[in-house]
């Protein structure tokens, strides 16, 4: 618990810290853009000076500073004008000055940059002096932009990084949790084998023994699905109708009479590339979450059909029902309406179907208070 509470504690800190430094970084960048607009423009103002010189130069004026500020602006775009009219343009692109419509929306660009500087060359006579910012400035204003994109983009991936570690992690725990399972219910499994062989030897009534047997066959099934869990099972060309009636059958007579069941498929058999101890999970984990769903009371109908390449499964309930929202947050680990249960079953029958028989899971069709129906969709094998 202390090691918990103190990986909690470091975590928060380096949250605190990298957003610590976030914020000083985008700060020192704003600073920075505030010193330099400023600094540009107090260069607008020297350029305004030497426009109200030149306009009132004399003979024995001196022009060379004037010029020489004027040709030291090479990067910020300017348009100068009188009585709304543009007078003169610099630093903009000729395509822009020699077209009047692209020539005012620029200006009209250049006014919401920047508060114009008015020139007052001879009283009562005025020009204004519109500019925007230079590229350098333009550069740095998106500079925090695209920082915060880095860092978004770089917490994403640390995000999907520890997810994956840790969805991996787990995967590995249900994995060896699931091997020991198995070998643990091995050990009293044999012990059973054993116990029937002597009951057999003592003549006891064979129907008793057969249902014993047919009990131990399911227990060795269970054993075998736990211990697939983790790796790669092996596929075998079956018929899924004869699969899927094998788990049916044995379903219907360990559960209440208060369940009518029905079965409905192609008397032709239907070849699919299927571990059949999976499948038999598969059938399983669907036909259980539909009797709990009604409760343990209604119909309970199992239909194969198939459609072009693939072999639909259709399990139909009469329950309560699936809220539309919920179609595909029953198959995430964990989630789970009961008051017991640790919401496994759902989220462990799609990782058999969809990674082990590529095949697809989803809810068909549900309605509230009238019940749901799961479908599972496999595709066909035509090598017979």
């Amino acid at each position: 618990m202390q090691f918990s509470e103190r990986r909690n504690t470091t975590r928060w800190i380096i949250i605190f810290a990298s957003f610590l430094i976030i914020s000083l970084i985008l700060w020192n960048t704003y600073t920075f853009f505030q010193i330099f607009k400023n600094e540009e423009r107090l260069k607008m103002n020297l350029w305004a000076q030497a426009q109200k010189t030149l306009i009132n130069a004399g003979e024995n004026t001196d022009v060379e500073l004037p010029l020489q500020i004027f040709s030291d602006n090479t990067s910020i775009p300017i348009i100068l004008t009188e009585n709304d009219s543009i007078i003169n343009t610099v630093n903009i692109d000729e395509v822009i000055v020699k077209n009047n419509k692209k020539a005012v929306a620029f200006l009209h660009d250049l006014k919401s940059e920047n508060e114009p500087i008015v020139i007052e060359y001879v009283p009562g006579k005025f020009q204004k002096l519109y500019y925007g910012n230079s590229a350098l400035l333009n550069k740095l204003k998106y500079y925090p932009v695209a920082l915060v994109l880095i860092i978004v983009l770089f917490g994403g991936l640390v995000y999907n990084f520890y997810r994956s570690t840790k969805m991996a992690t787990q995967n590995k725990l249900w994995a060896g949790m699931a091997k020991e399972t198995a070998h643990q219910i091995g050990t009293p499994l044999s012990s059973l084998i054993g116990w029937v062989e002597l009951l057999k030897s003592e003549n006891v009534d064979k129907s008793t023994t057969l249902e014993i047997e047919k009990d131990i066959e399911r227990l060795q099934t269970i054993t075998d699905r736990f211990s697939k869990i983790g790796s790669e099972p092996k596929l075998e060309n079956k018929d899924i109708v004869s699969e899927t009636l094998q788990s049916y059958d044995y379903l219907q007579s360990r559960f209440s009479k208060q369940i009518e069941f029905s079965f409905k498929a192609p008397k032709s058999p239907i070849m699919v590339s299927l571990n059949p101890a999976l499948h038999s999970w598969t059938i399983e984990n669907l036909v259980k979450n539909a009797i709990d769903a009604m409760k343990g009371k209604g119909k309970l109908a199992l239909e194969i059909e198939q459609e072009g390449d693939y072999v639909k499964i259709n399990v139909s309930d009469t329950g309560g029902g699936i809220q539309k929202n919920q179609f595909k947050s029953i198959f995430e680990p964990g989630f789970t309406t009961k008051k017991r249960g640790w919401g496994l079953g759902l989220s462990l029958t799609k990782r058999i179907v969809e990674e082990y028989h590529k095949g697809t899971i989803k809810v068909l069709h549900s309605e509230i208070g009238k019940g749901t129906t799961m479908q599972v969709s496999l595709k066909k094998n035509n090598l017979v």
